[in-house]
């Protein structure tokens, strides 16, 4: 007797595909903010830095607003990009299995990899640098995203339970 294979879901392959395609993306656009030379790399973080600026003014924070510095925006950015890689790990994770915290450790070491990466990019790039403190920085933001990851996906399954036995009582 032949044991039958149950057919993939096609909104199973979809988010396979959506979540795979995001996750090399957002990968994509860390490793080219770190081929950019120093100049144009300043530039960028200087628009931000302004724009930041502004809105905090415009919100009644002119304090604030005058001690956000170019290197805080650098760090946050940083921050922020691994923050989504990490968020896009665990979603990606998710939806190739059902045990994804038996195999947290995959996007741990994807999320390290591509901190590692990114900062031996910089090395090669004129203008910039590479620091170690950037590597733990973008890991923390690896391993923020993957938290925030587990508990929207912990939160859903809780909804989705509540749901299925909502008229049991």
């Amino acid at each position: 007797m032949s044991e039958q294979n149950p057919r993939t879901s096609p909104w199973l392959i979809a988010g396979r595909v959506i979540f795979t395609l995001a996750l090399i993306g957002c990968i994509a656009f860390i490793f080219s903010n770190s081929m950019q030379i120093g100049v144009v790399s300043e530039g960028a973080s200087g628009r931000v830095l302004r724009l930041v600026q502004r809105v905090l003014t415009r919100l009644g924070m002119p304090g604030l607003a005058s001690h956000i510095t170019m290197h805080f925006i650098r760090k946050l950015a940083h921050f922020c990009e691994y923050a989504l890689e990490g968020f896009l790990l665990m979603l990606c994770l998710r939806v190739y299995t059902r045990h994804f915290v038996r195999h947290m450790s995959w996007p741990i070491l994807g999320g390290l990899l591509t901190a590692l990466t990114d900062e031996t990019i910089q090395l090669f790039s004129p203008g910039r640098s590479s620091q170690v403190l950037d590597v733990w920085l973008d890991f923390m933001g690896v391993l923020a995203g993957l938290l925030v990851g587990l508990f929207l996906l912990a939160l859903c399954r809780m909804c989705a339970l509540l749901y299925k036995h909502r008229n049991e009582d």
